[in-house]
């Protein structure tokens, strides 16, 4: 019989800790700042709305210019218009950008999320809301310590108001890529809107005023797969923003001017600037951190602090960590080679494949009801319905013919077809064969359409004319 192991228990009494699964989310409220990052920030805010709200209104050729037009399945982005055979160009892009991502990852860490990402930049912008509404970082937290009062709910009225027009007019915005906005404004604002489409817009508002004036980083904490993701593709070459402990450290309070070596302490002043203006809330000084996003509001804070010291800026700064262990920095190396090579080849092949593409497809699909038939005179016969896509941006006329057999004949009255700009045109056409010509019960055919203006725009579709057994 095994002996038992015994089992003593040396929890002092009355010192058992529980803890709860869920904690109680820290409402972060962060204090205004200067700097040489947040001014590069604004400018590519700047450029980013410029991008995102101009281009919904420009015009182009007597359109708008960059339509996703669902109900006619017609994709328009300038001068080119993309049918939904043309899909997989977007799963392309879509590869293309992944891999764009890991790419600035490898060197740059998450510039991304601190510069152009949605969710910081709207974030940013219902944060200035805040500031502008209810006051500094001091007057926010002692305002929300206050019972509700006329004073608390003016503010708070006058916030939730500016959080909510930026909501409608981004939601607006995005829809009216979906939906042409020179028409959806105004049915908005009329009351004339579709039920669909309101829904839509209704959606991405509320979308945008929970995301970014409730969650906001709990979205980069909980939602966003980035952020857990990202150690995998970091190394101690890839770019960060990150504490300098050896020059930082013993932190503590001194007065201006004082050289830190004559009271034993290091550069850091202990101000706590840095995790006050932090939109994630963390402490930068606690090392390299997954809910860091690299916006460098840290920096901006600490260097200020430095500058009215008197002490060299770089306390904290975009380093690596090689560098802040005296190690020198690769910048290229095989991982960011690997990245950069297989970005370049899909750009590459991107941009063959876009200009490659044809002013003219073409859609040939056999009717299923009947297999063939015979005609009068004894022809066999088999009917099709074909389907041509014009992308050019004026009217064309395509000549439409059959090739596989040359006894092969098409029953149209004219082969010349007139397709309107970014249009298509569907028919049926029946195609007839004497059957002593016929070399199989199932024999390839193809169809081709080229314009007449130019014989270089051409494409055919594949198809199989079907006849009985003769022999």
């Amino acid at each position: 019989m095994s002996e038992k192991i015994p089992v003593k228990n040396v929890t002092p009494p009355g010192q058992v800790q529980t803890y709860d699964l869920y904690a109680k989310r820290d409402k972060i409220q962060t204090r205004s700042y200067q700097g040489f990052f947040r001014n590069v920030r604004l400018i590519g805010v700047g450029l980013l709305f410029l991008l995102y709200f101009g281009t919904a209104w420009l015009d182009w050729g007597g359109r708008q210019a960059v339509l996703f037009d669902l109900p006619a399945r017609q994709f328009h982005i300038f001068s080119a218009t993309f049918q939904p055979e043309d899909f997989f160009l977007l799963s392309f892009l879509l590869i293309i950008c992944a891999f764009g991502l890991f790419f600035i990852t490898v060197f740059a860490g998450r510039i991304w999320c601190g510069y152009t990402c949605p969710q910081t930049v709207w974030t940013w912008i219902f944060m200035w809301a805040e500031k502008v509404t209810e006051g500094e970082r001091n007057a926010r937290i002692k305002l929300d310590k206050q019972p509700m009062n006329a004073n608390k709910l003016a503010r708070r009225t006058a916030k939730h108001s500016i959080w909510l027009s930026v909501s409608v007019v981004t939601a607006l915005t995005f829809v009216g890529y979906f939906t042409p906005i020179r028409e959806l404004v105004p049915d908005t604002f009329t009351l004339q809107i579709n039920g669909w489409t309101l829904f839509w817009v209704f959606f991405f508002t509320m979308a945008t005023y929970i995301n970014a004036g409730w969650l906001r980083e709990q979205v980069c904490f909980y939602m966003c797969p980035y952020g857990r993701f990202q150690s995998v593709m970091f190394d101690k070459d890839t770019l960060i923003v990150a504490y300098d402990p050896r020059r930082g450290e013993q932190r503590g309070p001194r007065k201006k001017g004082v050289e830190p070596a004559a009271v034993g302490l290091g550069d850091c002043v202990d101000c706590n600037m840095c995790v006050q203006v932090c939109p994630t809330g963390i402490d930068i000084r606690d090392g390299l951190q997954y809910e860091c996003i690299q916006c460098a509001a840290c920096v901006d804070a600490c260097d200020d602090i430095m500058d009215k010291m008197n002490y060299p800026r770089g306390l904290i700064s975009y380093t690596t960590e090689h560098n802040l262990s005296g190690e020198k920095t690769q910048v290229i190396r095989p991982r960011l080679l690997g990245y950069g090579a297989a970005l370049a080849i899909m750009i590459g092949l991107f941009i063959v494949t876009v200009t490659s593409l044809s002013e003219v497809s073409l859609d040939v699909q056999r009717d299923r009801n009947v297999l063939f038939r015979e005609a009068r005179g004894g022809d066999i016969e088999n009917v099709y319905i074909v389907r041509i896509f014009n992308k050019a941006q004026q009217e064309r006329t395509f000549d439409l013919s059959i090739e596989g057999h040359p006894e092969l004949e098409m029953n149209l009255p004219d082969n010349r077809l007139t397709v309107e700009a970014n249009g298509h045109l569907q028919l049926p056409v029946n195609v007839q064969l004497d059957p002593a010509f016929l070399e199989s019960t199932n024999m390839p055919v193809n169809f081709r359409v080229t314009a007449e203006d130019d014989p270089e725009v051409t494409t055919l579709s594949e198809s199989r004319f079907m006849g009985p057994n003769l022999r």
